[in-house]
């Protein structure tokens, strides 16, 4: 038994860093808060604006968001671009042929954020770079090939990508990829599209689930009753066994 749960945790954490590797950069820390409902409503507002137009939030509910993120009735109309009922999941505006227009399917984000984790988000959206070569002229550090172009280009600004020299095995020199840096400046300074990202990515990591800042909560308290509880049990057990020698 104590086999197989160390199997799994190790696979569980080799997983994390394939995916953490996969573009071969180091991932940038995200330090999201889902407690924060003012960032929770930003990156609502952020997602729906930038997003929603090609990704499809299916799983998570239009009045089950503003309940938990406190959006007045008047104001999530607002955000409520595909339909009028708000019992309805949050569903993209792209027709469901829309693979020929990206060489893929936009996929669904409702669970994006607990599959690939809030890091690996963040610094997407920080990792793209021109490259003519590619279809939307873009391409980006964390998920080479991308077929996602770069919606948050007008806020971020252009980047271009940064060489460095290394020796292979041979000593041989060749260049490889080793960052970015900015072109051309963006409607926002880069702390101000930090805190953009950093909202939106929140708010994926809710919609992946809702109930998780509850559940964290609730977590603590459990904890706290189980260990009371067992120094109680470890008391009435040495009462119980005190005459046994």
């Amino acid at each position: 038994m104590f086999k197989s749960i160390v199997l799994i945790g190790a696979g569980l954490l080799l997983a994390g860093v394939v995916s953490a590797e996969e573009g071969g950069m180091e991932l940038m820390k995200a330090d999201t808060d889902i407690s924060n409902t003012d960032s929770l409503q930003r990156g609502a507002r952020n997602f729906m604006n930038y997003c929603s137009g090609c990704h499809s939030l299916k799983y998570l509910r239009y009045n089950r968001m503003a309940e938990d993120l406190k959006i007045p009735e008047s104001e999530l109309k607002n955000l409520m671009f595909t339909t009028d009922k708000s019992f309805e999941g949050v569903q993209s505006a792209l027709p469901p042929d829309a693979e020929g227009w990206f060489g893929k399917q936009p996929p669904d984000l409702s669970l994006m954020a607990r599959a690939r984790g809030v890091d690996y988000l963040y610094s997407l959206w920080h990792g793209y770079y021109q490259d003519s070569a590619r279809p939307w002229g873009v391409n980006n550090l964390y998920l080479p090939a991308i077929a996602m172009p770069h919606v948050l280009v007008e806020l971020q600004g252009l980047h271009k990508a940064v060489y460095k020299n290394e020796k292979d095995g041979a000593g041989n020199d060749h260049l490889v990829l080793s960052g970015t840096e900015p072109i051309a400046a963006g409607l926002m300074k880069p702390e101000e599209y930090d805190a953009f990202v950093r909202d939106l990515v929140n708010f994926l990591d809710y919609a992946g689930e809702p109930i998780k800042d509850k559940r964290q909560s609730m977590g603590v308290f459990v904890t706290l009753f189980l260990l009371v509880f067992f120094v109680f049990a470890y008391l009435l057990k040495k009462e119980y066994w005190k005459d046994v020698h």
